[in-house]
């Protein structure tokens, strides 16, 4: 795993500044600990740092492939050696064991063609001298990140985080007023956004290419299809997964360094670490925990590492630790308001002591739907299906309104969000779903200029155009398909990249393995959900190795006890952000709606965690960008 930086003139072959591609490389440093390496020849230049993984001796970058092409890669192929065979019969010769080059060769002599080949997770970026072209290119979940930006006088401009681009000095640092908007409703800022207007996201499982002329086009290469077209049964689906999920984790055991696995008390990271099992006899396993029994999953982690003999590692997090904010908000490019990030930060730390690279049970919610979202949405459309929109409206709308909205209640009696939901379009109540802020909620937190600044712009249209590129009428792979162009990238894989590579750590996800993910999308829907059970064709085929007393147990989440927190008597998150110019200044935040809500969250009159700690993630973002 790296970090990788460039710049390339669109206009001519003029020389690239190079103190800026330093200070961009520089900026880098935390993903690429072991050295850093730089290519600079007239109109273009590239920086690198790296995290040495695979062939440690010689798989330095940038590197130059036999023809002249230069590679410079964040990431791994995990089947970069049967593509070496596969160069080989054409009369390639390799000079190192690493797949950095057998990518640099299978590029130079493929184009973008070879993307095709990859089975890994990849942002990278080639340089051809004959052609003089430049290619970027990401993977196809988006499991590692790729920036860009075009300044005012022709140069683009690359790289693994924004804050790289930033520090080039040679762009615009003015926020997006609708990234803005955004993130105050999902929680962070949807590809192919940043929350910098000039600065864009490459978005996954697509190829950018900069020719002659220096014209820029997009170009996507993957896309994940859902649908009945599997035969199986149910049975033997589960027993096939089994094998694609071992041969999944197998592939990504690849490694020249200590590797380990990251251990939750879920079914996810647990089958993964079962996988492990099969294909190395000795494993490390890491796990978090909080002094809040409702938070902590410590001991079921401690009973899968037992059964699979694991060396396990644990840590108590205190949960009070303001430092942690100010850490994490210097480890994110953006503001990201999901509180698992600070967790997810410290166990990356705790797994890098023991570990370089670590597995992770990420996207088994996403693939086989293990989120309760899933089974709402399904129950709500089958109403939709129903009753007509003005009928709907009618009753639900007013249902909504007049609902009190019983944070404190048990679950089954908060009904508000259900109504309002009921009362929308399939688009508008799956927004609603994902977000971590009632629409009308969101709305009233932005500063009246900046919602007149947006035009009518509406969050929800990031979701309705994922639902529409879908591709299916059957609502749980519409639902599952959304997620894995929105959610997926925008929040889960960037909450574990930028956790992880602050501490030097490479994390994979086998779950997100494109073969297995495009096997998954065949199955019938009713092997993921039926009858209020997700994940049922997941579970049936791990239950050989967990057991169904681990399966059928209740997940405790991975979330920090953050509303307990902005409760506080010290230490409260609040106090902080109450004597914070930076959010009240910035002419973004309607300060006395907040205040309202920051006043009515400390009485315990009302649950606005989310939205307040989106708000404090916020003030530090903006506080660490003026540092």
């Amino acid at each position: 795993m790296c970090g990788i930086a460039g710049i390339i003139d669109l206009k001519a072959s003029r020389e690239v500044d190079r103190a800026a591609l330093q200070r961009m490389t520089d900026a880098l440093r935390h993903r690429g600990p072991d050295g850093e390496g730089f290519f600079i020849a007239p109109g273009i230049g590239f920086g690198h740092r790296r995290l040495a993984i695979i062939d440690r001796d010689g798989g330095a970058q940038p590197f130059h492939s036999q023809n002249g092409g230069v590679l410079s890669l964040n990431g791994e192929i995990y089947n970069y050696k049967a593509l070496a065979r596969n160069l080989a019969q054409d009369g390639f010769t390799a000079r190192t064991r690493s797949d950095t080059e057998i990518l640099a060769e299978g590029w130079a002599r493929h184009d973008t063609d070879f993307v095709h080949h990859l089975r890994g997770m990849f942002a990278f970026s080639f340089w051809d001298p004959a052609t003089r072209r430049l290619t970027l290119a990401r993977d196809r979940l988006g499991e590692k990140p790729l920036y860009y930006s075009k300044t005012e006088d022709g140069f683009l401009l690359f790289a693994s985080e924004a804050s790289a681009l930033i520090a080039s000095g040679l762009l615009s640092t003015d926020l997006n007023p609708s990234a803005v908007a955004d993130y105050f409703f999902y929680g962070y800022v949807p590809d192919p956004k940043s929350i910098y207007r000039d600065i864009h996201k490459l978005p996954p499982a697509h190829i950018l290419t900069a020719g002659p002329g220096r014209t820029v086009t997009l170009q996507r290469y993957w896309r994940p299809s859902f649908g009945a077209d599997s035969a199986l049964s149910f049975n033997d689906a589960a027993d096939m997964l089994r094998g694609h999920l071992d041969d999944a984790v197998s592939a990504q055991m690849m490694s020249d360094v200590p590797l380990g696995a990251f251990l939750s008390g879920g079914v996810d990271s647990a089958g993964i670490v079962a996988s492990m099992c099969e294909a190395e006899s000795r494993l490390v396993t890491c796990t978090i925990g909080f002094n809040e029994q409702s938070h902590d999953e410590r001991a079921a982690a401690r009973g899968i590492a037992g059964k699979f003999n694991a060396k396990h590692f644990e840590h108590t997090v205190d949960a009070h630790d303001l430092s942690l904010i100010d850490d994490v908000a210097a480890a994110y490019d953006e503001p990201f308001a999901d509180s698992s990030a600070l967790p997810s930060y410290i166990i990356a730390k705790l797994a890098r002591q023991h570990v370089t690279v670590a597995l992770s049970g990420d996207g088994g919610d996403e693939l086989f739907a293990g989120y309760r979202r899933y089974l709402f949405f399904l129950g709500e459309e089958k109403i939709r299906r129903a009753a007509p929109m003005w009928l709907r409206r009618a009753v639900f709308g007013p249902a909504g309104a007049l609902y009190p909205k019983l944070d404190t209640a048990p679950r089954v009696l908060r009904f508000k969000t259900t109504f309002q939901s009921l009362a929308r379009n399939s688009t508008e109540g799956y927004a609603a779903a994902v977000a971590i802020n009632l629409p009308e909620r969101a709305t009233a937190m932005l500063h009246p200029d900046l919602r007149r600044s947006l035009g009518g712009y509406r969050q929800q249209s990031v979701i309705a155009a994922a639902m529409r590129d879908a591709g299916t009428d059957n609502a749980l792979s519409t639902a599952q398909y959304t997620d894995l162009m929105t959610w997926l990238p925008g929040r889960m894989l960037t909450k574990i990249d930028r956790a992880s590579m602050a501490h030097g750590l490479e994390v994979r996800p086998p779950f997100l393995d494109h073969k297995l993910v495009e096997w998954a999308g065949a199955l019938p829907a009713a092997y993921k959900l039926r009858h209020g059970v997700g994940k049922r064709v997941l579970k049936q085929a791990l239950e050989p190795r967990l057991g169904l007393d681990f399966l059928n147990r209740k997940k405790l989440g991975f979330d920090f006890p953050v509303a307990a927190w902005l409760r506080a008597k010290g230490a409260n998150p609040l106090d902080r952000l109450e004597a914070s110019a930076a959010w009240r200044e910035s002419g973004l935040i309607n300060e006395r709606y907040v205040m309202n809500m920051a006043k009515s969250h400390r009485s315990g009159a009302s649950n606005c965690a989310q939205e307040l700690w989106g708000v404090v993630m916020f003030d530090a973002f903006l506080r660490k960008s003026a540092a």
